[in-house]
């Protein structure tokens, strides 16, 4: 799937991953490739990309939200802290 990720100063994250992990507001959720659409706010927390079965990257964020249509996700947040 595609994966965007976007704060109000500049692009996080762009590319194709095999999946993310947010955490939304009543908990943490997986978003896999072809999933359905779905709108979710997120909360703050760590955010985990699957970038394949192996390689992954980790990032804190704040709130925002995550839009999965047609096989890309698109994830707005005010800000993003790289853990790696």
């Amino acid at each position: 799937m595609q994966l965007e990720i976007l704060t109000p100063e500049h692009k996080v994250f762009s590319g194709t991953v095999y999946g993310i992990q947010l955490p939304g507001v009543e908990g943490s959720f997986e978003i896999l490739d072809r999933h359905a659409p779905i709108i979710a706010s997120l909360g703050k927390g760590k955010m985990k990309i699957l970038k394949d079965k192996s390689a992954t990257a980790a990032y804190e964020i704040s709130e925002g939200f995550v839009e999965m249509i047609n096989n890309k996700a698109t994830v707005l947040i005010e800000d993003a802290k790289a853990l790696d």
